[in-house]
């Protein structure tokens, strides 16, 4: 964005002022030809003054037509007279009938009036035939233009306040939009009520541009706060059940039942307690910002192998399906957060896989990892009931877990997944996790050989 905004207020600025310039020449130039035409009465007249002068000459009652004229001159204190015209071409040259037709001695009362010359012109009311003229000063009462320094200075007055005035209204409509809504979605959220998006027109400049970046604040904000308020009902949820089993075990350490399995059971659940503390601070800290990548380089089978080397011994009946290359390296990543992300997973994998007592059907877990042109493809799949359709999409919301997770893991706090895709996400990873048709959970992540290409992009997709 190059400064549109500057560039369309100097836009509305230029355009309301040539606008002015416009408007105004125009409008005076208009005004004084309207105003320096004689009057349509006053022309009538002075048409009817050329018609007695006429009859009065044509009758030849000279003293009568003199008569007439002194008390004109007197009445209207002008100057009256008719005349005759008569041009003589010499040296043999001759008038054309352009000439004859079109000579006039003094100005035709519909032709406009000079109105910056101070003396009055002489009209010109000419007699049939064309050589006899009633000529007569223009009476100062018939002049136009009485007005015209008025509607000058109303024209350079009014039309650039009018003009301004509008110039001043675009601006503020211009800019008072985005503020408007800015103080309204602040004020909502000042006041902890939800930011509506309200459907404004595209603006394409700096305001534009702010409105939208406070949307996402805002929207980031609300999903931040929402988040928090849910995680909060969660955990004292969550929490509640260990803070009454150590309490009734404190209530028997009181009363004098001491015994070892009193102090177990102490022992157990706070560090349940503390477990779940962790994993919640841990889940809102990546919920809500963003981790950088990391700057590890290691190789992602060594990780796997030390890994599976746990698993296997907390695991000991579990059988394994392994298919890894020689080696995965994976450059500008995070190896301690993958790490925490894969174990959570691997665990999963093999606490729900089938019952070791089933001989049919021992709990098989399979890990396959491929390489693709710029990432990783790593497949976990356990051959355990899965999960049922409906509540597939809610395997990784954290504090979730289904019934029969409940019953067969008491212990379990439901953030294991969360806090599985947080940290995939952490380093530009994705997962994606459905029912195979063979039966039980697979989940495929993809993690990228270089975090740090920014051509590389990674969707979080949570559920397929």
């Amino acid at each position: 964005m190059k400064r549109r905004l500057l560039w369309k207020l100097c836009g509305i600025v230029a355009t309301g002022g040539l606008a002015l310039v416009i408007s105004t020449s125009l409008l005076e130039k208009w005004a004084e030809r309207q105003m320096s035409v004689i009057a349509p009465h006053h022309q009538r007249t002075l048409a009817d003054w050329g018609a007695t002068a006429e009859a009065l000459y044509r009758a030849g009652h000279d003293a009568a037509l003199a008569a007439w004229l002194e008390a004109l001159q007197a009445q209207e204190n002008t100057w009256a007279a008719v005349v005759t015209s008569s041009v003589t071409p010499v040296a043999g040259g001759t008038l054309s009938a352009q000439f004859e037709e079109g000579y006039r001695l003094g100005r035709l009362i519909e032709w406009p009036i000079h109105l910056y010359f101070p003396d009055n012109p002489i009209m010109d009311i000419t007699f049939a035939g064309g050589h006899r003229h009633f000529l007569i000063t223009l009476p100062q009462r018939m002049r136009p233009g009485s007005h015209l320094k008025s509607m000058i200075w109303l024209v350079n007055g009014l039309i650039p306040l009018l003009t301004l005035l509008a110039i001043g209204w675009l601006l503020y409509r211009h800019i008072s939009g985005p503020l408007r809504y800015l103080q309204d979605a602040t004020t909502a959220i000042a006041e902890g009520q939800p930011h509506a998006n309200r459907n404004l027109p595209p603006r394409h400049d700096e305001l534009g541009e702010l409105m939208l970046r406070f949307d996402g604040m805002a929207s980031k904000t609300q999903a931040t706060i929402t988040a928090q308020r849910q995680l909060l009902a969660d955990l004292s949820h969550e929490i509640r059940a260990p803070l009454t089993r150590l309490s009734l075990a404190i209530e028997q350490m009181k009363a004098g039942a001491t015994s070892p399995a009193s102090l177990a059971r102490l022992e157990q659940e706070s560090q349940q307690m503390r477990q779940l503390v962790n994993d919640a601070l841990t889940l809102a800290w990546l919920t809500h910002e963003t981790p950088a990548v990391g700057n590890d380089t290691f190789d992602l089978v060594d990780l796997l192998d030390a890994l599976l080397d746990d698993v296997r011994f907390e695991y000991p009946d579990h059988r394994w399906c392994v298919s890894l290359p020689e080696s995965a390296l994976l450059m500008h990543s995070n190896q301690r957060a993958l790490g925490q992300a894969l174990e959570n997973l691997l665990r999963n994998a093999c606490h729900y896989s089938s019952a070791p007592h089933e001989v049919a059907k021992p709990p098989t877990v399979t890990l396959t990892l491929s390489a693709g042109p710029h990432s990783y493809q790593l497949t976990l799949r356990d051959n355990g009931p899965g999960v049922e359709a409906s509540k597939l999409p809610h395997v990784f919301t954290p504090f979730y877990r289904t019934a029969e997770a409940r019953q067969s893991r008491p212990e379990g706090t439901g953030l294991g997944l969360a806090l599985a895709l947080r940290h995939i996400q952490a380093v530009q990873g994705g997962i994606s996790t459905r029912n195979h048709p063979q039966g039980g959970l697979e989940h495929v992540i993809t993690l990228p050989k270089n975090a740090a290409q920014p051509h590389v992009a990674f969707s979080s997709r949570r559920q397929l």
